[in-house]
């Protein structure tokens, strides 16, 4: 299925790897040109060239080192992006952090960090793109959220934040139907890949991990990025027109919600 996504203008942030860098893959191996972001020199230019590599072209993947999480990052992003390539028509919001505990022992410090580097960021960066994509007659914002913002599980804070990151996205999605503008947030399971805090912990614990697959992962192992990947190319293409205000579950049968 031809997506229809050639030449059309993506920011994904968090994208040197893990879900960000699949979703930044899946997009210019369907022909878009991408601006990937992330706050580490050197594993974002290392995902750049990989992605430079599979495009067939260097001017399709622009690299912007940038902290998102403060309001100068995340203008510096779209500014770099619209200058590079003279429009914006795809955000999708990846970066994401949560800490802390349970109520009692989770500061306050620790709550506001989880806000300002997941919350925020979709906010600021929504808000930014908007504009853009007015101009060009319409656009599409994904949330890259969690099973565990659509129920309860996982971390308290991560869980708040998640939740809230599909709540503005349906609220979003309403506002801005009218401009032509889809939202939609996107629930990924538990993912594993090199690296990451799933990989880590079956490094330190592969009988507990192994347990839990088991347990609770009804197909028998840990998601795949690209699997994210793909369904993020799909809900950012013109394929899924009348898709909007909607989160997508992608985690295997992993969560229990009827909804």
């Amino acid at each position: 299925m031809d997506l229809q996504l050639r030449d059309k203008v993506a920011i994904v942030t968090g994208s040197s790897k893990g879900l960000g860098l699949a979703s930044a893959t899946a997009l210019v191996e369907e022909g878009a040109n991408v601006a990937l972001c992330a706050r580490g020199h050197d594993a974002l230019q290392a995902a750049a060239t990989r992605l430079r590599a599979l495009a067939g072209r260097d001017d399709a993947v622009l690299a912007v080192q940038a902290d998102v999480s403060t309001a100068d990052g995340a203008a510096a992003l779209v500014d770099q992006t619209t200058q590079a390539f003279g429009r914006l028509d795809i955000l999708v919001n990846n970066v994401g952090k949560a800490g802390g505990t349970d109520i009692v022992a989770t500061s306050d410090d620790e709550w506001m960090s989880a806000l300002d580097q997941t919350l925020f960021p979709a906010i600021r960066l929504s808000r930014l793109a908007v504009p853009h994509m007015r101009r060009v007659g319409g656009g599409v914002i994904l949330m890259i959220a969690s099973i565990w913002g659509r129920e309860s599980g996982g971390r308290m804070t991560y869980n708040a934040v998640k939740a809230a990151e599909i709540s503005l996205a349906k609220a979003m999605a309403q506002q801005l139907a009218k401009d032509n503008i889809r939202v939609n947030s996107v629930a990924p399971g538990s993912i594993a890949f090199e690296g990451g805090s799933w990989w880590k912990r079956q490094q330190e614990d592969p009988a507990g991990i192994a347990d839990f697959i088991s347990r609770d992962l009804p197909f028998g192992r840990f998601g795949r990025p690209e699997e994210v990947g793909a369904l993020v190319a799909f809900l950012a293409s013109s394929r899924a027109s009348w898709v909007s205000g909607t989160c997508v579950t992608v985690d295997g049968c992993q969560s229990r919600s009827n909804i």
